[in-house]
């Protein structure tokens, strides 16, 4: 799955440029996050969502979660497993030969 975060296109169609503007209409609805916070939030895809900030974020944009959040279904490409396959010929290291010195007569 792929989430597409569209928090600065919908700023931008309210010409909301800045992501500081973003702080008083938090500051509206009862979410008080610092200027750090508020531009991870509208630069970055989020990881994990608090409902209270989305809330006001959709409250202060007049927009719904749908509207910030897209999920698409990404297929995964099948890999042939004959095309994976090698002999294991290829993969097995060439065997080490070890060999005696030759024994030189003791000196009487």
């Amino acid at each position: 799955m792929e989430t597409i975060w569209h928090l600065r296109r919908i700023m931008a169609e309210h010409g909301l440029f800045k992501t500081t503007d973003l702080l008083p209409l938090l500051e509206r609805y009862g979410v008080h996050l610092s200027r750090e916070q508020v531009f991870r939030l509208v630069t970055r895809t989020p990881e994990r969502a608090n409902l209270t900030v989305i809330a006001a974020v959709c409250a202060g944009l007049g927009c719904t979660p749908s509207d910030l959040i897209e999920v698409r279904i990404v297929e995964e490409k099948a890999v042939a497993t004959e095309q994976t396959r090698t002999s294991l010929g290829d993969l097995r290291p060439v065997p080490a030969r070890i060999h005696r010195p030759p024994q030189t007569p003791p000196n009487p």
